[in-house]
């Protein structure tokens, strides 16, 4: 896996890197969250967004094969010239990915700090840490190493995923409201209204269609096939996750709702396990977000929308 000997993202790489993007901090941070208000309809609210993401992706591939350019929505409103539009998105976009690393580094300093028995003090330095370091090893130039996020993501899904269906051959109905007060079908909008950012990861990879190998034919199927897969994938999880883990639990430690759910299920191992995995996942996702946004800064700045130092490029 990984790069060719061309430099070119391969179909299994874009694919890795794609659903690692979305399921790196989407599960991880808002699962508890969403059964908070949706309880048992938490995996309609995860189908009803999929559902809006599955059109979303395939616009942003339509559009960035059409103008064969990387750039993302930039690139889309400055080719239909409305190049003032496009810069206030470009601003608007980079604010948001600001606030999407720093809710993955909350995740982060969740997960690792539960684990260690830490303090709200020991989250918030852990979150800061992540943060700096990435910041610091970007700077280095060795901050996207593609075969070891791709390694990351393939043992990522896999834990999840295993997670997932072990909870549902725990099959017991009354684990989805244990708790709480059912809530009602319609409910699973004001779910899937907090958890967009779960599906955010796939237009990372418009901001990088410059390295992938044979992007006209390969990266449409390819991107559409690992968004639908993260569509099961979340389905699979909310349910078996809160089977093991019950609602109240879920609720009760929303930002680690995964390990609680890994720990109910496996003991300390799991726990292990789920903090290594969460520390990884959200840490890669932290770095794409931050490599995807430092190329979208660096492309604005060529069109005079940022000031002319984000255009600048270190040894």
């Amino acid at each position: 896996m990984g790069k060719k000997s061309d430099g070119k993202l391969d179909s299994l790489s874009v694919w890795a890197l794609a659903a690692g993007g979305m399921v790196g901090g989407g599960i991880y941070t808002v699962l508890g969250v969403v059964i908070a208000v949706s309880a048992q309809w938490t995996w309609l609210s995860f189908v009803l967004t999929g559902l809006i993401a599955i059109p979303s992706a395939y616009s942003y591939v339509f559009l960035t094969n059409k103008f064969h350019e990387e750039g993302g929505a930039f690139v889309f409103l400055e080719k239909v010239n409305d190049k003032k539009m496009a810069g206030n998105l470009s601003w608007l976009l980079i604010l948001g990915y600001v606030l999407t690393i720093s809710v993955y580094a909350y995740a982060f300093g969740h997960y690792l700090s539960f684990a260690f028995h830490g303090d709200p003090l020991l989250m918030r330095l852990l979150a800061a840490g992540i943060i700096i370091l990435l910041i610091l090893l970007n700077l280095a130039g060795v901050g996207k190493l593609t075969k070891v996020e791709i390694l990351i993501v393939s043992v990522n899904l896999l834990v999840l995923l295993a997670l997932g269906v072990y909870g549902l051959t725990q099959w017991n109905s009354t684990q989805l409201v244990a708790g709480i007060e059912p809530r009602p079908i319609w409910s699973s909008l004001f779910g899937g209204a907090a958890i967009f950012m779960a599906y955010e990861g796939f237009q990372l990879l418009t901001y990088e269609y410059d390295k992938i190998k044979n992007p006209e034919k390969k990266f449409m199927p390819v991107l559409l096939s690992a968004v639908i897969f993260v569509v099961f994938l979340y389905v699979i999880v909310s349910v078996g996750a809160t089977m093991i883990g019950g609602a109240t639990s879920m609720i009760s430690f929303k930002e680690i709702a995964l390990s609680i759910s890994a720990e109910s299920a496996f003991g300390k191992t799991g726990l292990i396990i789920m903090t290594i995995a969460a520390g990884f996942a959200t840490a890669a996702a932290i770095n794409s977000t931050l490599f995807s946004t430092a190329n979208l800064s660096k492309r604005i700045a060529s069109q005079s929308e940022l000031p002319s130092w984000f255009d600048h490029t270190n040894k």
